[in-house]
């Protein structure tokens, strides 16, 4: 049982000895499966506290049920979305935005971004993602019959169309690829030595776009205006840093789960191989196996939440691998079927805080796998 100190008001009985990111109680799986391991909390209560199942260490209740964790999501007066997660790495506080923002002031930003991610503009953004996938696998074809597909695919896939939707050059691929894994990956030096490269190079780019506007993503937000005004520096800032820690990793990091799964299971890569038409089906059930987010919220008042007596301020974990794994949602959720159908998985979140780059990310996951 975990010995860190447990909040007064959380019942003995209610707490469990768990984290996302150090793997205790999980169950050992075949190949080191870390989705799979997560799924052992279904044997457990539906909602219980964590001691330790932050990045930093901090406690939060564990929400194992997707149906609860969606009315979590949904149930913005009671739980706020408001933590100023990358800010405080540098000892300040700003939002992430629209991520970090409760409504109404959520809806202002997020109608503002919508279009720029929408169907239509995924639509005509698929050229050029088909084009940087084909050179990037003809390169890989090219060397050899072997690669490291997180560094000579994934990662410059991804990278390369957030570059382009920002309008920035290829030449800066490697050093945004380096920025990412320090801020996602790296110790308590390199974090926020990170965080605080990528808000001087945002903060640098918009004042550039300010006074020398293009056809870009950021000279949009720069000339944007909300409810009859212009956008104030720190809310320019917040969008910057929420696009470029959102458009770097999550879908690297999807196609890399994918293309595992793939070499694993052949009889399932000769599936889509053959039948490539499969491959928009397949890729949302990778989606539901392997999603990579954990949603917090912040309790905003106390809440008896199915027996749980959160306080105002507890934090609360909505994991998507948790949810996908749910016995209750999901026929046989830990077996991998590609011919799934009627795939109502979590891993772009629920609610008004839904993941707004999702249209794109699926075409990139669809085009990747193809």
């Amino acid at each position: 049982m975990a010995t860190k100190p447990v909040p007064d008001h959380v019942p003995p009985e209610m707490v469990g000895d768990f984290s996302l990111f150090t793997s205790p109680g999980m169950s050992p799986t075949p190949n080191g499966d870390p989705h799979a391991a997560v799924a052992c909390v279904h044997a457990g209560p539906s909602i219980f506290y964590s001691p330790w199942n932050t990045r930093t260490g901090l406690g939060t209740w564990v929400i194992t049920r997707a149906a609860d964790q969606r009315r979590v999501l949904q149930e913005t007066e009671a739980f706020s979305s408001h933590r100023s997660i990358f800010a405080s790495a540098l000892g300040e506080e700003w939002p992430m935005i629209p991520l970090e923002l409760d409504p109404p002031s959520h809806g202002v930003f997020r109608s503002l971004l919508n279009p720029l991610l929408s169907p239509k503009r995924v639509t005509e953004l698929e050229p050029t993602i088909r084009e940087r996938a084909a050179t990037l696998i003809d390169r890989i074809a090219s060397s050899g019959t072997s690669c490291d597909v997180m560094k000579d695919f994934a990662f410059p896939f991804a990278v390369n169309i957030f570059l382009r939707f920002l309008g920035l050059p290829d030449h800066r691929l490697d050093t945004f690829v380096g920025w990412a894994k320090d801020l996602l990956h790296g110790d308590d030096v390199r974090r926020p030595a990170a965080a605080r490269t990528i808000v001087s190079f945002i903060d640098e780019l918009a004042a550039m776009r300010r006074k020398k506007p293009v056809d870009d993503f950021m000279s949009f937000i720069v000339q944007a205006q909300v409810e009859g005004r212009g956008l104030t520096d720190e809310e320019v800032r917040g969008i910057g840093v929420l696009i470029f820690v959102a458009g770097l990793d999550t879908v690297a990091a999807a196609i890399g789960f994918d293309l595992a799964y793939l070499a694993r299971n052949l009889k399932d890569q000769e599936l889509l191989r053959n039948e490539p038409d499969r491959i928009v089906l397949a890729a949302e059930e990778l989606l539901r196996a392997y999603p990579s987010v954990q949603m917090i919220r912040v309790a905003r008042k106390d809440v008896d939440f199915e027996g749980a007596p959160i306080r105002k301020g507890d934090y609360v974990s909505c994991a998507t691998m948790i949810a996908n794994r749910d016995p209750t949602e999901f026929q046989s959720p830990n077996t991998v079927d590609l011919t799934r159908e009627d795939n109502r998985h979590a891993a772009f979140g629920y609610g008004p805080h839904r993941c707004l780059g999702s249209h794109l990310a699926r075409r990139e996951i669809v085009i990747g796998l193809e």
